[in-house]
């Protein structure tokens, strides 16, 4: 990327989960000079695109499908414009790259990818703890339940997964809490403490943090059916050892 000139591409560009200040440094920069920005209006804020352009093209994708997102994308990069296509979140998550990506190499349309900070990070600063903590638990696991726009492979259900008792980090379940409740119940306790965390990032934002046998219940009573975040994890607990990187005893390449 040269100083105010963007190549003939697509950007996909990883807004992070909704506060502008959390975009990178380099999806920023891209966003202020690209000549068209297509993004979901459903999921990624309007302040996201304070910076741009007065005369970029926006286009809203929130009620179209890949078929015809794609096609729009193709034209203008023909056109020789630089495109934008802005994804809430991180782009390695959940975020229908692949296809994207396969279509675009067929059309010979170069691309790239700046990815953004996923929601579970933003929950574990906004909750103040480090979700592996020496121990207590190391894992991080970020899944899903099945449902209407993806299916889980069996390898990967639900309870499979809770039966490592590490930090869980459940996308896109909202609609299918208590299913979800009672898997996860399957090895955690009911008392395991569980951050439900709404629109993070977005002015509108909530945390509850309760124990997993009400999650199903916090869920429902408080109406949330999407863009929601179940974080179960020992770690909001609070307890646990101390990690032996910065530790006096321990000694590595830069301090002896």
């Amino acid at each position: 990327m040269k100083e105010n000139y963007l190549e003939p591409a697509i950007y996909f560009v990883g807004a992070g989960p909704g506060d502008p200040d959390l975009l990178t440094v380099k999806a920023a920069k891209i966003m202020e000079i690209a000549d068209v920005i297509l993004f979901a209006d459903s999921l990624v804020p309007r302040q996201i695109l304070r910076n741009i352009r007065a005369d970029a093209e926006i286009i809203r994708t929130g009620n179209q499908t890949l078929e015809e997102i794609l096609p729009v994308m193709i034209e203008r990069v023909r056109q020789q414009r630089s495109v934008v296509r802005l994804h809430s979140g991180d782009l390695s998550l959940y975020s229908a790259l692949h296809e994207q990506m396969q279509a675009l190499a067929e059309a010979d349309i170069a691309f790239e990818i700046i990815p953004g900070i996923s929601v579970f990070q933003l929950a574990a600063a906004k909750l103040s703890v480090e979700l592996t903590v020496p121990e207590l638990v190391q894992t991080i696991i970020l899944t899903r339940i099945s449902g209407r726009a993806s299916s889980v492979p069996p390898s990967e259900e639900l309870a499979s997964l809770a039966a490592h008792k590490a930090s869980l980090c459940l996308y896109l379940s909202a609609r299918h809490v208590e299913v979800a409740q009672e898997k996860l119940m399957q090895h955690y306790s009911g008392d395991t403490h569980v951050a439900i965390c709404y629109r993070l990032g977005w002015q509108d934002e909530k945390i509850w943090v309760v124990p997993l046998a009400e999650m199903a219940a916090v869920t429902e009573r408080e109406n949330l059916i999407r863009t929601t975040l179940y974080l179960v994890s020992p770690a909001l607990k609070r307890e646990g050892g101390r990690s032996r990187l910065y530790h006096p005893e321990h000694s590595h390449l830069f301090r002896g």
